[in-house]
This record gives C-alpha cells, sequence and structure tokens, in this order.
C-alpha cells in the first residue's frame, strides 16, 4: 500500500520528503507534490521529513482527504519525477496551517 500526498502540501510544496525517498517516487505539481503508488515502496521514511504532515499511509489516509489516493495514482502519471528538495513555495507560511485547500491545487505539472 502506497504512501498518499494529502491536501497540507498544496500551496506550500516543502521538498524534505523528497531528498530521503529511495526510490524517486515524488513528483511535482505547479503547486504540490504527489507520490507515485507504482513506485512507492511503502519505507515510511517520507512521513516524519513533512513540515506539514501531508503524507499518510494510504491505509491511514483521513476521510476528509480520501480522494487524494486517486489523486496521487492520476497526477503521478502527467507530472515529472522530483528528486532534489528545492526552495518551498513562497507562499508556504502563509498557507501551511490552512484548511480547505483543496479547491487551490494547480494540475499542471511542475519543475524547472
Amino acid at each position: 500500500m502506497a504512501y498518499v500526498v494529502a491536501e497540507p502540501c498544496i500551496k506550500c510544496k516543502f521538498t524534505d520528503c523528497v531528498a530521503v525517498c529511495p526510490v524517486d517516487a515524488f513528483r511535482e505539481g505547479a503547486n504540490s507534490l504527489v507520490i507515485d503508488p507504482d513506485t512507492c515502496i511503502d519505507c515510511d521514511l517520507c512521513v516524519p521529513e513533512c513540515p506539514v504532515s501531508a503524507i499518510y499511509s494510504e491505509s491511514d489516509l483521513p476521510e476528509q482527504w480520501a480522494e487524494f489516493a486517486e489523486l496521487n495514482a492520476r497526477l503521478a502519471a502527467e507530472w515529472p519525477e522530483i528528486t532534489e528538495k528545492k526552495d518551498p513555495l513562497p507562499e508556504a507560511e502563509e498557507y501551511r496551517d490552512k484548511p480547505g485547500k483543496r479547491d487551490l491545487l494547480d494540475e499542471s505539472p511542475g519543475g524547472d
């Protein structure tokens, strides 16, 4: 069972998690990250690295964010791989504790 990036990542995009992923399972969107469920090996290394607590085992994903399991799978097929830590988005501190960010998810690919 793969790990899932949920709503708290939106408009923050901290990439501390990316630096510890041994299989490069993270994918980068314009304002969020997702985990490719076909690549994730359930190692749990990324979970404590996320400063906004956005990463959950699919079996522990809060009900309010259940749709993020499907979103991660779908967007991972469209977004580019990210393998190195980058600076968070400029608005990360402003949005880090804001609830209800789902409508702010930009589904376009990210990257440089």
